[in-house]
Formats: C-alpha cells, structure tokens, sequence
C-alpha cells in the first residue's frame, strides 16, 4: 500500500551534499500536492499564523511543515522548533527520516547542507548561516520554554499531547509575532477536536483544514481497502473499523481505538440503539457512579423498563467536592429518583475527617446508595459490554 507516485512532493535531485543553495531558493526542488496548496497558499500569501490541520495518515503534513520553517529560518533569524508527542518520536518520524521517493533524510532536502552553519545530532538541532536554529523536541520539554524566545512552532501529532502545553507556547508566540502549525489525525473525542471546531469558528485568525483520504487521492479504492483490512485484521472488525474511521476518514466520533468498548458502542449504534431516550416520568432514574479522586467522576443517570436499561443523561467533573457534584448532578433535577449506585470504596473512612464518603454523600441527601462489591477489572469490564 503506497501513495501514488505522480503526486510526489519532491522531484528527483542532486544530493544534499553538492547543492548550491541560496537562502532565497527555498523550498528548494519541492512543490506543494495539489490537496496541499490551499495550507501553502494560507501560509505564504495570506500570511496566517495559527494552522490547524487533522489529515489522515500520509497526506504529508511533517513534510509541509519542515518545508514552510526552512523557508522561514531562512527570512527570518531566530529560533524553530518541530515538536512531536516524546523525543524519541521526533528523532524516528523527523530526525532520521528518508523521503521514499528519494531515498534522501527529510532534513537535507528541507535544510539543505550549504545552507548550515552545524548540524548537531545529539540534540537534534540545526543552525543556519543567518543564525536561525531549527531543532526536533518532546513535547515532554515544554516546560523547558518558558523564558526562551521562540518563532515558530509545530506541534505534531496534537491529539497525542497534553492541552497544556499550548498554554505554555501560545504566550511566546504571541510576544515575538510566531506562528504555530497543529498537525494531527483524531485519537477520539478529544481536547484536539474540540479545538478544531472551536477554531473553525475564527477564521480571521485561524486556518483550519479537514482532509480525509476519501479527498485527497493519495489512496485509491483498493489502497484504502487493504489499509482497512490490514487494521481490522489485527484488531478486529469493531476496534479496527473505528481505527481506520478516525485515521483515514477522519471521524471525530469514532470509538477510540483502543477503548474497553469500543466494539459494544458501535454494534449498539450500527443497530439503532444510540439516539435521544425522552425520560419516562412514570420510572425511577437510577445512577450509577465512578468517583474519581486524581481524575474525573462520571455518573451515568439510566432508567429500567422490564429487560430494557434506558442511558438517559451523563454527568462528568473533576477538582470539585462532593458537595458540588450532589448539587450539579442531583440537584437540579426533579425526576423520580430509585438507587444510586457507587463502588465499593466509597464505604472507605478518609483519613482527614474519620467519616466514609458514602456518609459524605448521605449526609448531602442522596439515598439510597447501593454500594458495589469490589470484582476483578476484567469481569466488570465484560458485566458493562452485556
């Protein structure tokens, strides 16, 4: 399974080595693909400089990406980074990298030899004649930015990441006029998704770009057949088909790959069983409870007609007291309430105040509480996909 050749983004070239190279020839022997200008367009003619680009897997958006900061190190002296979710990723997607249709690293054909001062391999960096510096970091040192000075900025694989490490780098960029470029394919719902969209919303200081593979040609029909076969193949026809939807086709809905129920949410939604469940008044609303300490609580609000278990709402929070979750979950709610379900270490005393969060939470008003038995993971996790 491979891209289709006639798109190649470099022509056939001399090597590294014995290019004489200009600062002004950048980018030097590459064109953008055609599925690829409108992100070249924005970026040198409209001059944005805030991108965020979800494409499926081989659209080439690294190779846009190291293209655009050469060409920038290039115009403007000062400092660029290329960041992937760990180092090591950087070094084996970036660093190390060869372009297949020439058989060359990515980073020569983009920061040509005659073009740089030194090239250090051990931090992966790059410095230019004019001073500029290009180097390939871990997301894991984001912190390690604060008090620098830096121009540009893309951050690869940004589903992968933590949210916050935008809010360290985003002020940076701000101050010194950067730009930033989010390169990404869905991993879930997630806080990358939500961005995009949020985004989508302020075209006058973001370009934002979906390309899925079924818009791009890079795959014909047959190529994205054997990409599908080759995921369900080893995941499965539920977790695989879910791989492929959010990787190839872009969908931001599709079950994370990977989740615990992944193949019971898409059987449920291929058979109609996903879709608005009004509250029966006549029922009780039981609920049933994950409190989290370090992480979230989630409380699912669910309804019982004979053999039928109704989902009717879901509740999640995190950093907040107890006393704050009874009022925002339960609260403000006027249904007839039956059980409420929590697990077993909610009958655990607090070392700070003596008393269990199950007498907390009865003290707040909520009763009944129905308090679980403690099981192997494993069997809870198939109790939930029946």
């Amino acid at each position: 399974m491979t891209a289709k050749a006639k798109d190649a983004d470099v022509a056939p070239a001399e090597p590294a080595a014995a290019r004489v190279v200009k600062m002004r020839d950048l980018p030097f022997h590459w064109h953008p693909r055609w599925y690829q200008a409108a992100l070249w367009e924005a970026l040198n003619e409209r001059g944005v400089r805030r991108v965020d680009v979800v494409a499926h897997r081989r659209w080439g958006k690294d190779e846009v990406a190291l293209h655009w900061a050469a060409g920038q190190a290039a115009t403007r002296p000062g400092n660029y980074w290329h960041m992937l979710p760990t180092a090591e990723q950087g070094r084996k997607a970036i660093w190390l990298a060869n372009n297949p249709h020439t058989g060359q690293r990515r980073i020569d054909e983009a920061f040509p030899l005659g073009l740089r001062r030194r090239t250090l391999d051990g931090e992966m960096l790059i410095e230019l004649i004019n001073g500029s510096t290009w180097q390939v970091l871990g997301a894991e040192n984001a912190d390690a930015a604060r008090g620098t000075s830096v121009l540009g900025v893309v951050l690869s694989e940004w589903a992968e990441w933590s949210p916050r490490t935008w809010t360290t780098l985003s002020p940076i960029l701000e101050e010194n006029g950067g730009w930033a470029m989010f390169l990404w394919t869905p991993k879930g719902r997630n806080h990358a998704t939500v961005a995009f969209e949020n985004r989508k919303r302020q075209p006058e200081t973001w370009f934002c770009l979906k390309s899925p593979a079924s818009e791009t040609g890079v795959f014909d029909e047959a190529g994205l057949a054997a990409a599908r076969r080759g995921i369900t193949d080893v995941l499965g026809e539920a977790e695989g088909g879910a791989q492929y939807a959010a990787e190839y086709m872009l969908e931001f809905d599709a079950a994370t790959p990977g989740a615990y129920y992944a193949g019971a949410l898409a059987e449920a939604e291929r058979e109609g069983r996903i879709g608005r469940v009004p509250i029966d008044p006549s029922l009780p609303v039981e609920t049933a409870w994950d409190l989290g300490i370090d992480d979230y609580t989630a409380i699912w609000f669910f309804q019982q007609a004979g053999r039928e278990v109704r989902v009717v709402d879901y509740y999640e929070t995190g950093g907040v007291g107890l006393d704050t979750i009874v009022r925002e979950a339960i609260g403000g709610r006027d249904w007839l309430w039956g059980a409420h379900h929590l697990p077993h270490d909610v009958m655990v005393r607090e070392l700070a105040t003596g008393r269990s969060r199950y007498e907390t939470l009865g003290g707040l008003g909520l009763r009944p509480i129905v308090a679980g038995s403690a099981t192997d993971p494993e069997e809870r996790i198939n109790a939930a996909r029946l």
